[in-house]
């Protein structure tokens, strides 16, 4: 993600420094000369980084960072004097650019000319931007990713256990299984140290999972007893709570399908 808001920061006109693992020079070297310094490290590495750092910002300086977490590393970079907003790219190293993107920014100490010349950035390259506080974030992310990749893992591991590969169903497959199937293959490809930190290290996970744990067992409850009354009173319950999102999700399901069929 550091190389790929390299690339973003260079299109939009600015001087770009980058430290790494492999280059001499150091982190303590940008944020010696930076006038916005971007962490983009490991979550589970990050606050420690941003530590190291804090003591050599001033008021003059931004400090920000790319983690999927964020009250923590901003919490960590308010001990700095420097302005604070942590942001959170909601997609991947491997996307092609900006353009239709979210990003999540989360502003603790900003004067709104320093905010708005980053968020200049992201905009004009068609990114869309979002305002949050990392309270919020961290709440809405245990939900959007913490829930998402557990029951996705939670797939993987299910076919796992009764051992069924994803080769055995490809006959089978109807396109809305093959979307959930391409959701568990994206998943399991990729670093899986990057997972165990999302939902390990964000607070709001846990009770996210005992909600998905204690759904699960009560759905199971109803199929097991064959109670077709209970079931379509929470599936009704569900339907009303999701409520006009159903048919726009729906039709955006149906243009996906449409696509997937083509090709």
């Amino acid at each position: 993600m550091g190389a790929f808001f390299q690339r973003v920061f260079e299109e939009a006109g600015w001087d770009v420094m980058v430290s790494g693992r492999t280059t001499p020079v150091t982190a303590r070297d940008l944020a010696l000369v930076s006038d916005v310094l971007m962490v983009s490290v490991p979550i589970r590495e990050t606050i420690q980084v941003v530590q190291d750092l804090a003591p050599h910002l001033s008021e003059d300086q931004v400090f920000c960072d790319l983690t999927s977490i964020k009250t923590g590393p901003v919490q960590a970079m308010l001990a700095s004097k420097a302005q604070v907003v942590g942001f959170h790219p909601m997609f991947g190293p491997t996307a092609s650019g900006l353009c239709g993107q979210a990003i999540i920014a989360t502003p603790a100490r900003c004067e709104k000319q320093a905010l708005e010349q980053i968020l200049e950035v992201f905009r004009s390259q068609g990114a869309r931007v979002t305002i949050s506080t990392p309270e919020e974030h961290d709440r809405i992310m245990a939900v959007v990713q913490g829930l998402t990749h557990f029951v996705t893992l939670s797939m993987a591991e299910t076919m796992r256990r009764v051992g069924v590969r994803p080769e055995d169903t490809f006959s089978f497959m109807s396109p809305v299984y093959q979307m959930e199937m391409s959701l568990i293959g994206r998943l399991l490809s990729q670093d899986p140290s990057l997972y165990a930190d999302i939902l390990e290290l964000n607070p709001h996970v846990s009770p996210v999972l005992a909600a998905c744990e204690a759904s699960l067992s009560s759905i199971r409850e109803i199929i097991d007893a064959k109670d077709t009354g209970a079931f379509e009173r929470v599936f009704r319950e569900n339907s009303l709570h999701f409520g006009e999102y159903c048919q726009a999700a729906a039709d955006e399901s149906d243009m996906l399908i449409t696509a997937m069929v083509k090709r």
